[in-house]
């Protein structure tokens, strides 16, 4: 019997039982809106919305920096049954055209600019020609009538402050959850970046058991908001917040020393971020981060395990936790009565429990593995995606006739109901009949002098899987020294692993996630299959 369906409004209610005049959410400059000043707003933008034509399946592209209007857009678009656009604001003209093109978005709602994001000059790169079912763009914080026409189309100010309280309806009792309702990206990394499709039912229920799985329904708890709600990692935990009925501390993009007032100014107790963004506030000023109960992190940067390790043993309640696009974030987090080192690793304790699945299978023989042997992590949960949103070959690559989703990450589960997360499936290497995380390799090659950062691919050189160093010098001017380079790794790795060749580079090749910029490692495959040809 599947569990019950949860309307997105419905996560509201803890607030409205609790707390309805306490602030629901503090934002960046300070202004404080209780959860019936939210309700109203969110009232206002579902009619706002309605009365430019937006129907239930219609597609909205929301690409705004965190704010609480981001917010009321996400309730609003629920109430309606229309689906919710994720667009990354750091998104240029190539990666917007595809989520237009391949969401079908309807409208397209914007702010003309902020900070150092020029979200106009992006546009312009745009061919209007190839947005076949886009009719109307709407813009923030833009006069009503003063609105210049973007992309050929219909382009209005976002107003829904002129709509009449009166006009509104404060409760959604009609949306239907388990129908289509809110579209995220994947990053591309390994392959094209897919839509990933949730229902209002499982981004709902994962934040209906996230909350008290993770602590933010305790008394006292608050939570700032470090990561984009474009992405599960920015807009999964902020949902347990509301369901916990904790204080929501909104900034629109990360800054540390910011970050760091606000936490001791606040008593922040929850943040989710990268080890770059603890490691920022680690530097900024660690003092002002006592507050903290559980600070969970993914690890987007090679070699940040002894930092890691190092902080969290100076007090900071650091958790390796585990989520993607297709089974929200915040979907495992290692449990604190671990050891240290077993707690700073990727996976954890579903927030599901035991409605949460999580097995490993051997990738060449097809068979389930034990507790602790490393193959490719399958999960089957409530929580999951339904599909990739116009994508059905997709989808039937990616889910298995049990419902069980293939991750495409290297992983083991634990023998007390937790797992671990190695590293993606597609970046560990097969070598000498082992796989290795390519980690690895790199924290021992940015040890040897004259090597400022490193990244390791696999590829075929005489019919045997070898690996291959990207390096990027220490001293530009003076490049890299190979030979020695490999005689130093040499001395500090099984021979298997030590790279065949090391390449120089300027930069790595990334690409744009709503967690920060993730190296292409297909690009770099493809660069050293390149450059071993030509030589």
């Amino acid at each position: 019997m599947s569990p019950q369906p949860h309307r997105l409004d419905e996560l509201l209610d803890p607030f409205r039982a609790q707390a309805p005049d306490r602030p629901a959410f503090v934002t960046e400059s300070g202004a404080c809106v209780t959860i019936a000043e939210f309700d109203a707003l969110v009232a206002r933008t579902a009619t706002w919305l309605a009365g430019q034509g937006i129907v239930a399946g219609d597609r909205v592209a929301v690409w705004l920096v965190n704010r609480i209007e981001w917010l009321a857009l996400l309730f609003a678009i629920a109430r309606i049954g229309a689906i919710l656009v994720a667009v990354n604001t750091r998104y240029r003209s190539a990666e917007l055209r595809h989520i237009l093109v391949s969401s079908g978005a309807r409208m397209l709602i914007i702010q003309p600019g902020f900070h150092h994001l020029d979200f106009p000059a992006v546009i312009a790169g745009l061919d209007p020609a190839e947005l076949q079912e886009l009719a109307t763009v709407a813009v923030l914080d833009e006069p009503e009538g003063e609105c210049r026409p973007i992309l050929g189309r219909r382009t209005i100010a976002f107003a829904p402050a002129i709509v009449p309280e009166a006009e509104t309806n404060s409760r959604d009792t009609t949306s239907d959850p388990r129908a289509p309702f809110i579209l995220f990206t994947t990053s591309g990394t390994t392959k094209s970046p897919k839509l990933v499709l949730h229902t209002q039912a499982t981004i709902g229920r994962h934040a209906l058991r996230s909350a008290p799985a993770y602590g933010f329904d305790r008394a006292g708890s608050a939570f700032l908001t470090a990561l984009p709600f474009c992405g599960v990692f920015g807009l999964n935990p902020l949902l347990a917040a509301i369901v916990g009925a904790a204080s929501i501390h909104i900034v629109s993009m990360f800054d540390a020393d910011d970050a760091t007032q606000r936490i001791a100014r606040h008593g922040i107790t929850h943040l989710i971020g990268s080890d770059e963004i603890f490691r920022r506030l680690v530097e900024s000023d660690f003092e002002r981060l006592a507050s903290l109960r559980l600070c969970g992190f993914a690890t987007f940067t090679p070699g940040s395990g002894a930092f890691l390790k190092e902080t969290a043993e100076r007090g900071l309640p650091l958790f390796g936790l585990y989520g993607s696009s297709e089974v929200n974030a915040i979907f495992a987090v290692q449990p604190q009565a671990l050891s240290m080192d077993e707690r700073l690793k990727g996976g954890g304790r579903p927030a599901s429990g035991n409605d949460a699945q999580v097995r490993a299978r051997d990738q060449e023989t097809g068979e389930l593995l034990g507790p602790f042997t490393p193959g490719e992590l399958e999960i089957r949960a409530p929580t999951n995606f339904v599909g990739y949103f116009r994508n059905p070959e997709a989808t039937r690559e990616a889910i298995d006739a049990e419902g069980f989703f293939r991750t495409g990450d290297l992983g083991y589960v634990r023998d007390d109901g937790t797992f671990v997360y190695i590293a993606r499936l597609g970046d560990t290497i097969r070598l000498s009949g082992f796989l290795v995380d390519p980690a690895e390799i790199e924290d021992v090659l940015k040890t040897i002098a004259g090597v400022r950062d490193a990244q390791v691919v696999g590829v075929a050189l005489k019919g045997q899987m070898r690996p291959i160093a990207f390096v990027i010098p220490a001293d530009p001017s003076r490049g890299i020294d190979e030979a020695a380079i490999i005689a130093a790794a040499a001395s500090m790795l099984a021979s298997f692993k030590v790279p065949a060749r090391i390449m120089d580079i300027d930069a790595f090749p990334t690409t744009e996630s709503p967690n920060g910029l993730k190296v292409q490692k297909a690009r770099l495959r493809q660069m050293a299959a390149e450059r071993l040809a030509a030589a």
